[in-house]
């Protein structure tokens, strides 16, 4: 098994732009992950937020979790449970509109810690964008603006702990499945691991890397690229030992944002006959979605292609 791709931003700047840029779209087209390092957020910053996030959990989560654990009796639990994951989350919105300030129990050092980090994602998450329609022969700006829709993007934090689990072998952290959004941005805890990749029929570790950020690519990309670059089933394996942080910000297009294919890369497609994707509201296919998480994208897909009116009408 080839190994996990690992690229290393700065060497955009120089000589192995060439080949940097190509080793991001072999990531983009082979498995739908790659991690990034020299990604220009400073150190600092990941730390001051670990540390908050991790100090945040231990006073106003643990207890809440053990307390859900003990109702529902999942500590002696014999047959796999299908129907919930091993975590304690909650969601933080930045864009169109933050809520930042509503959610409880967060003191003000780490809601502007979390603002300053999430700006610096933002950025991040678009430079990428860039890249990526570079590398597809995209006009600059052309994801950001396909994500566009009439308020800008939706951008926000899943901030996720994973707790030791009695029965790994019987409660996963996180069910399989692909995100539905865009781009997808995780800093994840670099000492217990957990986050699981499907590549070739094998599950692959993520491997867990000190302030690294892991990008995986959303069904919505693979609809806009017509299937040139394809999001990806994972999964995070819950660990007998030690609780496993996990911020993985979405940056997603805006509810009323119509997505289709790429018609520079229709036209393409359309000389080899093959499948074009839907055209469909962002929104739609979220409410789809919603039902549908754990299961394969494909029947999502096909279900928004038979809603279909006119596929190359314009908005």
């Amino acid at each position: 098994m080839e190994n996990f791709p690992i690229i290393n931003l700065e060497k955009l700047n120089g000589a192995e732009r060439a080949a940097t840029m190509e080793k991001i779209n072999d990531a983009c087209e082979n498995w739908g992950f790659f991690e990034l390092v020299n990604h220009g957020i400073p150190l600092e910053v990941m730390d001051t937020l670990e540390k908050l996030t991790k100090g945040h959990y231990k006073k106003c989560m643990e207890e809440r979790f053990k307390e859900v654990v003990a109702k529902k009796g999942l500590e002696g639990v014999e047959a796999e449970v299908t129907d919930m994951d091993w975590e304690s989350t909650f969601f933080l919105r930045h864009l169109p509109v933050s809520n930042i300030s509503e959610i409880p129990d967060l003191d003000d050092v780490y809601r502007e810690v979390m603002k300053d980090f999430a700006k610096r994602l933002e950025k991040l998450a678009e430079e990428l964008l860039d890249l990526l329609c570079e590398n597809l022969g995209l006009e600059e700006g052309y994801l950001k603006k396909a994500f566009y829709g009439s308020k800008g993007p939706n951008f926000g934090t899943k901030v996720s702990n994973y707790p030791p689990c009695p029965k790994p072998d019987l409660i996963k952290g996180l069910r399989a499945h692909t995100d539905a959004g865009g781009i997808i941005l995780l800093f994840q805890d670099d000492k217990v691991s957990g986050l699981q990749l499907r590549k070739d029929g094998q599950w692959i570790d993520v491997p867990p890397m000190r302030h690294s950020i892991v990008v995986n690519l959303g069904d919505q990309l693979e609809v806009i690229t017509n299937g040139k670059y394809k999001s990806v089933m994972h999964r995070v394996i819950a660990q007998k030992d030690g609780t496993r942080m996990s911020l993985a910000s979405f940056y997603n297009p805006g509810s009323d944002a119509v997505i289709y294919p790429a018609p520079a890369l229709v036209e393409k497609e359309a000389e080899e006959n093959k499948q074009v994707y839907p055209k469909f509201v962002f929104d739609d296919y979220m409410k789809l979605y919603v039902g549908l998480k754990f299961q394969a994208k494909e029947p999502r897909f096909k279900a928004m292609k038979a809603m279909e009116t006119d596929p190359y009408a314009t908005s």
